[in-house]
């Protein structure tokens, strides 16, 4: 991501504080950003862009870190954010669980971003080699729709896979120990 890039994300949230007027919090003038080690908010952090197109206006910016995206989006519904940035699928479960969310931006796609991960010797070498197989992910993830389109494209049912449901971080340890992770 280029300054450019940069400096639109921090004008479409200065924008997008006139389009939410219960967000801030009136008296304080505090924005809350939910953000993740990924993505473009993980760049807008340390650069201080944010901080800085704001402060003028008298605004301060609260940085509060998610492991993914669903728990980005369980932060909004529960009121702890007023913004956040997350993949194209956690919105899509957020909003099917009655989170009422407004969209003020937009990147490209980045599909080969993701991927499903196994040790270096592992026996894995297809997803159809996958059916029997316990895999960890994030709930309600981008690579939980990775691995539903994966498996529907080797002819393997949803079924024909243990699921275990862990944010990305828990499920780190688990990839050097053998279980599959996509990432």
């Amino acid at each position: 991501m280029n300054q450019r890039s940069i400096v639109g994300i921090s004008a479409m949230m200065a924008f997008g504080l006139a389009l939410l007027p219960g967000a801030v919090v009136a008296q304080e003038k505090v924005v809350r950003i939910g953000h993740q080690t990924l993505g473009a908010f993980a760049l807008l952090k340390p650069r201080g862009v944010l901080e800085e197109r704001l402060k003028p206006l008298g605004y301060t910016v609260n940085w509060k870190q998610y492991p993914g995206g669903p728990q980005l989006l369980e932060a909004v519904k529960a009121g702890e954010v007023d913004f956040a940035h997350s993949g194209e699928t956690p919105p899509i479960f957020a909003q099917a669980a009655g989170t009422p969310l407004l969209y003020i931006g937009h990147e490209p796609a980045a599909p080969k971003a993701e991927a499903i991960i196994v040790p270096k010797d592992s026996p894995i070498k297809t997803v159809a080699d996958l059916k029997g197989k316990k895999i960890a992910l994030n709930k309600g993830s981008n690579v939980h729709y990775l691995l539903v389109r994966a498996l529907e494209k080797a002819g393997l049912k949803y079924t024909d896979v243990e699921l275990a449901y862990l944010p990305r971080p828990a499920g780190a340890p688990l990839s050097k120990r053998g279980t599959l992770t996509p990432g």
